[in-house]
């Protein structure tokens, strides 16, 4: 079942890399936020046929802490893919992803704020090699610098934040209910922000999108992929794996944007920006390494 669950979780990562790409493509013809709205409200109905099957047979319905914990996460789930859906507007894939990335070396910083659990040496220095990464990424070539990066940035403390809501709720609430409160609460949200920005959330209504093949593919691939199955499968199948596994198959997938940005899109990396892709990956593994603990010394008597 270990082997199960790394490939599985390594497939959500492909499928989060790879759907840079499509999301960027689908954004010429779709605004961020109705994008976002019919994505997970599309994720909403996936889930909820096997959720009021899994109700008619147990019985059970959501209590107000269950709602509370949902929505919790969701709405850091809304303003993560929120600031990186409109992040895309303004810089590559590529550099989404890794950027994006950083939400996994961010995790036990907030931890030690929030939670008071203590750094590691290895999360210290992971932290600051993908600080030097980031730097050279996209302020060591100023030109490149542009406010899709800060907005990803901000993305990216947003799912950092997600996923420290998720394992205070995890523990105890059911996973597939969790998941569904979760993506309807980022559906609900961004149909607002839709209205509050005075995006016309109903072009997706007319022929010109309703023609376009791009776009209802990301549509349904985030939305049934990248959204509802992926979700439910990090919540059910952490419980076969260990967080230090999880958090290193999570950190391939800017490699996975990278890489099919270069595959799909030709999108070609500056020097400056190769290395600190490097420094932004080794530090998300780096930070996430078993720390070796000393073996206790024994005195021997003769």
């Amino acid at each position: 079942m270990n082997k199960t669950a790394d490939f599985s979780l390594l497939f959500v990562v492909f499928i989060w890399g790879v759907t840079f790409v499509m999301v960027q493509n689908a954004l010429s013809f779709l605004d961020p936020f109705t994008f976002n709205a019919v994505r997970f409200f599309m994720a909403f109905v996936f889930l909820l046929i096997p959720y009021l099957s899994t109700l008619h047979k147990k019985g059970k319905t959501c209590n107000n802490g269950l709602l509370k914990a949902g929505f919790h996460i969701g709405v850091w789930l809304f303003l993560g893919y929120g600031l990186q859906t409109i992040g895309l507007n303004y810089t590559t894939p590529a550099k989404t992803g890794f950027i994006t990335g950083l939400s996994v070396v961010m995790v036990p910083v907030f931890s030690l704020l929030l939670l008071k659990h203590r750094l590691s040496r290895n999360t210290i220095i992971g932290v600051a090699a993908a600080t030097i990464g980031l730097y050279l990424m996209t302020f060591a070539d100023r030109s490149n610098l542009n406010i899709g990066d800060l907005l990803v940035f901000l993305c990216a403390i947003s799912f950092a934040m997600q996923i420290i809501t998720t394992a205070k709720y995890a523990k105890t609430l059911p996973a597939l209910p969790l998941t569904l409160i979760q993506v309807s609460t980022v559906s609900l949200l961004s149909f607002v922000s839709a209205f509050i920005f005075k995006e016309n959330h109903s072009v997706i209504f007319s022929s010109e999108v309703m023609l376009q093949k791009d776009v209802w593919t990301a549509l349904l691939v985030t939305a049934a992929l990248a959204t509802a199955f992926a979700f439910f499968a990090q919540t059910f199948f952490q419980a076969y794996t260990t967080p230090t596994r999880v958090a290193l198959i999570f950190s391939m997938e800017p490699v996975f944007a990278a890489l099919s940005s270069y595959i799909l899109i030709g999108e070609k990396l500056t020097t400056a920006s190769i290395i600190g892709c490097a420094f932004i990956f080794l530090g998300m593994i780096f930070a996430e390494l078993p720390v070796k603990k000393k073996k206790p010394v024994t005195q021997e008597f003769s």
